[in-house]
């Protein structure tokens, strides 16, 4: 083998093992970012309740605005008979 091949294989070689460190190291550094658990349960929780209340308000608004617009309706057509 030529030295110029032994020299692609050592790169290749020392890349592959650097990654597999990277991504070893890496996923570990990234959950101790991450912070207590019972934090993020606690986020979640708040924001679920925060997500019930709007879709109860999304609601309402929808059903204030079909009935506005069938009471809109039903005032054209007695305009209309007149």
């Amino acid at each position: 083998m030529q030295s110029s091949h032994m020299m692609v294989i050592m790169i290749v070689l020392i890349v592959m093992i650097a990654s597999v460190f990277r991504a070893r190291y890496g996923a570990e550094r990234s959950s101790k970012r991450q912070g207590p658990v019972g934090r993020d349960d606690a986020e979640t929780q708040r924001l679920r309740e925060e997500m019930k209340i709007l879709r109860e308000r999304l609601q309402v608004l929808e059903r204030i605005t079909v009935e506005k617009e069938n009471s809109l309706e039903r005032e054209i057509e007695s305009l209309r008979d007149r």
